[in-house]
């Protein structure tokens, strides 16, 4: 398995921590090279990617077969960082601050095999899925 880059700016508003590192494949190794490097088999939609890794971004693959991500479901922008979009909102609620009111929607993410929910800002969401508050 393949680490995919742990910035999260455009991925989840600049959140970092324990929902930030991803990882793609499994992939095939091809060489190893020197003592802490590899020569990966990529497939043609991840041409702009170099071949060779160093050991840190490789992972042993352990999951089963339908917990992979297919490679067809996966948007990379120009820098070559993996882009998650929200699937739909589930419910909101109003977190109470000592000043202001808070409204924070549970968004159900793409892409993730399992239960990836996560509570986000409305305003934020609003702002970047517009498409997600409309109703029908």
């Amino acid at each position: 398995m393949l680490k995919v880059s742990p910035w999260k700016g455009i991925i989840r508003f600049g959140k970092r921590g324990k929902l930030s590192p991803r990882f793609l494949g499994p992939f095939v190794i091809l060489e190893k090279i020197g003592l802490q490097a590899y020569r990966l088999d990529l497939p043609p939609e991840m041409d702009g990617i170099h071949t060779t890794f160093h050991v840190c971004y490789l992972r042993k693959c352990l999951a089963e077969e339908e917990c992979v991500i297919p490679l067809t479901e996966i948007r990379v922008d120009n820098r070559n960082r993996c882009v998650e979009e929200p699937e739909t909102i589930l419910e909101s609620k109003v977190k109470k601050l000592r000043h202001k009111d808070v409204i924070m929607v549970k968004v159900q993410w793409k892409h993730h095999r399992g239960a990836n929910i996560t509570w986000e800002s409305d305003d934020d969401m609003k702002k970047r899925y517009p498409h997600l508050f409309v109703i029908a």
